[in-house]
């Protein structure tokens, strides 16, 4: 069974059996050789499907128990989720809704963050149990990370084809616009037609200007965690960071891009539906208002804080409301929360600092773990500098495609006079 987010003397474990989320969905039952449908519920520690007919639970596993996640496709057409358990069995579940994605990231959000939890959580755990789970995760993360790389690869193939492409009919497009400058020139004009013939895409070009952002001063963050993040609507969510600043609430998507900014006087209210799931709301006279949902195992750490500045704005629902006490630390027992993230190490330094944050890890373990990290260094970077080298791409291509656009039409209007 996993460990508490927090020890017992700090009032916040929550219960086992709370739900956090549910969505409908089918279950492969492989013995029947056919789809159940039914309803896929996730607690803090477990993971479970019930039959809708008979409201029988046909699959229950704890989180713990998970050892890989995946987006797979069953008979090559349906999207699914399976989940490997201890011991290799093999759980399908497709026909999810709002859609794969959302329910793929929730899911795994809680798994990995309650996985290293544990690992902070139970220093007397054997090395051959937590330090074998962190790297069958960090592992799986390569791979992940690995068929990114090839498939940013393939993508850059096919954006420089397109380059090429558009280069070849901006040549052709060169050719046409002389052949056509010669049907124009009159036969008695005696000069070369290149002395009238105004260039009046230079003269455009020039007054173009590029506006530039005005660079984004960063204030203190009182704290940051890891969340899943949606606007509107569920379907739209995506893997973020919520920062929690002195004067403002702040979103960002995995890329540490700025989804949106709550000044905190412009936050109308906050919802707390549960321990682990909050939207924030600014309202707006005359358009619609700007809501965010948050769902994140970290938030029992934040909503005190939120308490604190918003103290009139936030609005606990019933099941939030159960265990509004238990969430709130007292100042003598702060110390026990759960130690912060360590910023990242250099390099040459990652096994000396996976040795003094994960004692629990072997000196084998920790090294294997610290060639994993600097893989996955390299290949961040690696992608880091093929997204910039495709959004460079990605410009060149546009501003192509416009050109080109512009330029046939003008080819169009000239010929057009030429008849």
């Amino acid at each position: 069974m996993l460990q508490p987010l927090c020890s017992p003397a700090t009032g916040e474990q929550m219960s086992s059996n709370m739900r956090i989320h549910s969505w409908p969905c089918s279950y492969y039952l492989d013995l029947e050789k056919q789809w159940v449908p039914g309803t896929l519920t996730l607690t803090p520690q477990s993971l479970k499907f019930t039959v809708d007919k008979t409201e029988e639970v046909l699959v229950g596993l704890a989180l713990s128990s998970i050892t890989d996640m995946k987006k797979e496709t069953s008979l090559l057409l349906y999207s699914a989720i399976t989940i490997l358990e201890k011991g290799q069995t093999k759980h399908w579940f497709s026909s999810l809704q709002p859609n794969r994605n959302v329910v793929f990231n929730i899911i795994e959000h809680f798994w990995r963050e309650l996985l290293l939890s544990q690992a902070v959580a139970s220093p007397d755990t054997p090395h051959t149990v937590v330090g074998r789970e962190l790297i069958g995760l960090m592992e799986c993360s390569q791979r992940r990370m690995e068929d990114t790389a090839k498939v940013l690869q393939d993508q850059s193939d096919q954006l420089d084809s397109v380059l090429k492409g558009l280069e070849k009919m901006e040549s052709d497009l060169d050719v046409a616009d002389r052949l056509l400058t010669e049907l124009e020139t009159p036969t008695w004009w005696p000069f070369n037609s290149k002395f009238w013939k105004m260039p009046l895409e230079a003269m455009l070009n020039e007054g173009d200007s590029v506006a530039t952002s005005k660079p984004f001063e960063k204030e203190g963050a009182v704290i940051m965690v890891p969340a899943v993040v949606s606007e509107k609507t569920e379907a739209q969510s995506k893997l973020g960071k919520f920062i929690v600043l002195d004067s403002a609430l702040e979103i960002y998507d995995s890329g540490s891009s700025l989804l949106y900014r709550f000044e905190k006087e412009d936050v109308y209210d906050i919802t707390i539906y549960s321990p682990y799931e909050i939207t924030i709301r600014q309202r707006f006279i005359g358009k619609p208002d700007v809501a965010y949902q948050l769902i994140s195992v970290k938030l029992p750490e934040v909503i005190p804080i939120l308490e604190g500045q918003f103290s009139k704005k936030l609005d606990f629902l019933e099941d939030a409301l159960v265990f509004r006490n238990k969430i709130e630390p007292s100042p003598e027992e702060s110390d026990c929360s759960t130690p912060p993230a360590a910023s990242g190490p250099e390099e040459d330094d990652d096994y000396l600092e996976l040795q003094k944050e994960w004692p629990i890890l072997s000196e084998e373990e920790a090294r294997e773990l610290s060639q994993i990290l600097r893989k996955l260094k390299e290949l961040s970077v690696d992608t880091g500098s093929e997204l910039e080298h495709q959004d460079a791409a990605l410009d060149d291509i546009n501003e192509g495609v416009d050109q080109a656009t512009l330029t046939v039409d003008k080819h169009n209007s000239r010929m057009k006079n030429l008849k």
